[in-house]
Parts: C-alpha cells; sequence; structure tokens
C-alpha cells in the first residue's frame, strides 16, 4: 500500500517524536479529541519517529495498529527536529495540515480556533506566543533576542515569539515540500512562501513529561541554520569587519612613518603583538564565516535525500467493517533533494 495513494483528509496533524514515550498516551488523547471535534472522521495523525531510543517506537507502532488515524513513520535515524517535520509535512494527506510538537506546550485544544481564522481567508495561522511557561530566563531571553536579531538580518518578515506551530492550507504545504534546500528552518520558509499569513495569540504551557530535546548546542545550530538560509548579512559583516580593520591598518602606518620622520621610537613590543592578534582573528573570523557558507553550498551540491523512511505503519478498516488490516511500508527513500 502506498500512502500517498490513500485518500485525502481534511485535517491532518504532524507531530515529531524523539523519546517521547511517557506523554505519548496524553498527546494521543489530545490530538484525537481536537481532531474529533474539528474534522469528525475526517483525520489523521502523522506521527514521525526521529530515532527514538526509549521506547518511543514501541508506543506509537503499537497506537497505529489500534488506531485507523494514526500513520507512524519510522525514520532509519535521528535527522533531527526540521527534517523530521519535512517528512511529515511531505507525507501527510490533509487539506489542512497543522504542525505541533510532541511535548504538548502549544494546545492542540487551539485547533478549533486556528481553524475558524482559516476560514477567513488565510492560508497560514502561526501561533505567536504571548506567555512562556516552564522555560528558563536565559532561553526566553535568548529566543527574544534572536527573533529581533533575525527579523533586522533578513528581507522577510519573520514574526517574533513563534515557533513551528502553525496551521497550513494545502497549496502552503504543497509550496513548503517544493523547496529543496537541506539546511531547514521550517517558520522562515513558511514565511519566505507568502500567501496569507496571520498570527495567532496564546500562552504556552510547561512540557506535559520528560526534558526538553533543544538543549543550547541545538539553539545555537538551528539560529545558524536560520541566519545563513535567509540572509547573507554574515558575509557583509566579514566585509565590513575587512574594510574597518583594513582602515584602522592604514592610519596605524601612517602614525608609524610619522613618528619615525620626528625621530620618536615606538617602544616595547606589545602593542606590535596585539595589533597581529586581533587582525589575525579577525581573518579567522571572516574566513570562518566564508566556510560556513562554502560548506553549506558542498552539502546542498551532493543532493543527497533529506531523510530515509524505514518503515511506516497504518491501518484501514477491511472492506467488511470490522477487521483492521496493518500496512507496513520499508526503506522508503523520501525528500525534495532526493526526490
Amino acid at each position: 500500500m502506498d500512502i500517498a495513494a490513500k485518500q485525502a483528509v481534511a485535517l491532518s496533524v504532524v507531530i515529531p517524536c524523539y523519546n517521547e514515550r511517557d506523554g505519548i498516551a496524553e498527546l494521543h488523547r489530545r490530538v484525537t479529541a481536537a481532531c474529533d471535534a474539528q474534522a469528525g472522521s475526517s483525520y489523521e495523525i502523522v506521527l514521525v519517529i526521529d530515532g527514538a531510543t526509549d521506547g518511543t517506537r514501541e508506543a506509537i507502532f503499537e497506537l497505529a495498529r489500534k488506531d485507523t488515524h494514526i500513520v507512524a513513520i519510522d525514520l532509519s535515524r535521528n535527522y533531527g527536529h526540521q527534517i523530521a517535520l519535512s517528512a511529515g509535512l511531505e507525507l501527510c494527506r490533509g487539506q489542512r495540515v497543522l504542525i505541533l510538537d510532541a511535548d504538548l506546550q502549544d494546545p492542540p485544544e487551539l485547533l478549533g480556533p486556528m481553524m475558524a481564522k482559516m476560514d477567513e481567508g488565510f492560508d497560514v495561522v502561526y501561533g505567536q506566543r504571548l506567555k512562556r511557561d516552564g522555560e528558563s530566563l536565559f532561553k526566553r531571553s535568548s529566543a527574544s533576542l534572536f527573533y529581533r536579531l533575525l527579523r533586522r538580518m533578513v528581507d522577510i518578515d519573520i514574526a517574533a515569539d513563534t515557533g513551528d506551530f502553525r496551521l497550513m492550507s494545502r497549496r502552503a504545504v504543497d509550496h513548503l515540500n517544493a523547496m529543496p534546500e537541506r539546511y531547514r528552518f521550517i517558520r522562515g520558509m513558511v514565511n519566505w512562501i507568502g500567501l496569507k499569513q496571520t498570527a495567532f495569540h496564546y500562552h504556552r504551557q510547561a512540557r506535559f513529561a520528560g526534558t526538553t530535546h533543544y538543549p543550547l548546542r541545538k539553539m545555537i545550530l538551528l539560529a545558524v541554520d536560520a541566519m545563513t538560509s535567509f540572509s547573507i548579512a554574515p558575509l557583509r559583516f566579514a566585509s565590513h569587519l575587512g574594510m574597518v580593520f583594513g582602515l584602522i591598518g592604514l592610519l596605524t602606518l601612517g602614525y608609524t612613518i610619522l613618528s619615525w620622520l620626528e625621530g620618536n621610537v615606538i617602544p616595547g613590543w606589545t602593542s606590535l603583538a596585539a595589533i597581529v592578534l586581533i587582525l589575525g582573528s579577525v581573518q579567522l573570523l571572516v574566513l570562518g564565516i566564508f566556510g560556513e557558507y562554502l560548506g553549506r553550498m558542498y552539502m546542498e551540491t551532493k543532493r543527497r535525500p533529506l531523510y530515509i523512511v524505514n518503515e511506516i505503519v497504518c491501518c484501514d478498516t477491511a472492506a467488511d467493517g470490522t477487521d483492521l488490516q496493518v500496512h507496513r511500508l520499508q526503506a522508503l527513500v523520501r525528500g525534495a533533494a532526493g526526490a
């Protein structure tokens, strides 16, 4: 059975899952209730297993065998949140698609108001956080600083205090799936598409279970992906930095020549060593910025698929309406870069 060949549904909920075993049952209960209220039986819950190691895979597969609305997509390894989300968006079938995280910080019960907002003619309804429970002051402050800095660097309008929590129309999802880049910053890519988009303000809750899977290191990597994917400002910064220090070097050279003509000897080697160290550091910084962009261009030219699906598990009602038939697909290679 080909998942893509199945009949379209009114609503898809795409949820990347990594080591969320303790919260899967509650996630299933709350998302199912929200979907039942808004779409009746015409919905699917796409759970993308991103290399989980704590029993999440087994728990989701068990749900998929019991619930006809569950589509369990098991990726071949851990690809990261943004690639896992991309896999779910490419394989989902809904006319409207809700992106949700498995930690339940973004309440699935907001689906109804978001659907009503989309009925006004919007293609994207994105969640904008008014308050964030269960997060440290450092994380809130750094996230706020990042979004405001990013908005100044890019040519598109990326709303502050937003995540991937959003409801999208099928045409918006199709445009997103057609974008082939490997280093993906989904919320920025959705803004780049354009179309009619609007904010939906809400109160973000604390994580239901477990610990965050976005420590400082991953937050920094996501920030780098965002900045290098949507802006050449770092390259301009490197050029401007080179010009500034070049001017400083010329001024220093003029001062040195003038001192020599006046018969003054510049004492010691400390100032010279400091200048050499500063200029050397700036050169390495500039090379690093150029190297970051060059490395990403190199990886893009390889044209490898974004991800490989190890297995897909879902079930359908049999012809007599009584039995469940479990369908499995294995070794499915997908992704915009390799499609």
